[in-house]
C-alpha cells in the first residue's frame, strides 16, 4: 500500500509543463483490489493528457521512462500502464479499477482506506456489459493498428541509418505486443 499511496503523492507533485505530457489520473486494479495480502507487484493505470493515438494499449508514451524515474516509479514494484485520457481506462486487462488520484480532486482518500482494508469493492468503477467490452477492444485495436503500421514505418526508415535503433525497436515491439494482446482478446 505504502506504494501506491507514495505513487499518488508524486502524481500530485509533478510540477506542469516539466514533461512532455501530463498525468491526470492514476488508477489501481488487480490483485491489489482483492483480500489484502503482500504483492510482489501492484499494477496501475497512469492516465496522460496525450492523444489517443500516442498512447496505444501496452506502449509508453515519449517521456514515459523519464517520468518514472523521476516518480522513483521504475524503482518500485509497479507495473504501470499508460493510457490516453481521451478513452476509457478500462478494458479486458483492467478490470473494473479504481482511481487513486486526479488532478482535478487530488488523492482518493476513501480509495486508499478502501484498498488498504480490503473492501475495495465499495470504490471500483462498474464492470462493462459486454457489449461495451466488445466495442472497448475493437476501439483499442484499431488505434493498436495504426499505431502498429506507425512503429513498424518508424522502424523501418531508421533501420540503417546512424544512430541507435533500440528506441525504434523497442516501440515496435511493445505496439506488437499491445496489438497481439487485442488480438488474443477477440
Amino acid at each position: 500500500m505504502h506504494h501506491l499511496a507514495e505513487l499518488a503523492e508524486k502524481c500530485a507533485e509533478q510540477p506542469s509543463g516539466f514533461f512532455r505530457f501530463q498525468v491526470v489520473e492514476l488508477w489501481a486494479f488487480g490483485d491489489l483490489l482483492d483480500v489484502p495480502r503482500d504483492l510482489e507487484v501492484i499494477e496501475v493505470a497512469l492516465v496522460t493528457d496525450l492523444p489517443l493515438d500516442e498512447v496505444p494499449w501496452m506502449t509508453e508514451p515519449l517521456g514515459a521512462e523519464h517520468w518514472a524515474n523521476s516518480t522513483r516509479l521504475s524503482r518500485n514494484p509497479i507495473h504501470a500502464l499508460w493510457r490516453s485520457n481521451e478513452a476509457p481506462v478500462w478494458n479486458h486487462y483492467i478490470e473494473r479499477p479504481a482511481l487513486i488520484w486526479s488532478a482535478a480532486d487530488g488523492i482518493n482518500q476513501e480509495a486508499l482506506v478502501a484498498v488498504s482494508d480490503g473492501t475495495a469493492e465499495l470504490v471500483r468503477e462498474a464492470a462493462p456489459t459486454p457489449e461495451e467490452l466488445r466495442r472497448r477492444v475493437d476501439d483499442e485495436l484499431a488505434v493498436s493498428l495504426a499505431a502498429l503500421r506507425r512503429a513498424n514505418q518508424d522502424y523501418t526508415d531508421r533501420r540503417w541509418a546512424p544512430g541507435k535503433l533500440t528506441p525504434y525497436s523497442d516501440a515496435l515491439w511493445r505496439t506488437t505486443t499491445g496489438y497481439l494482446d487485442l488480438l488474443d482478446v477477440k
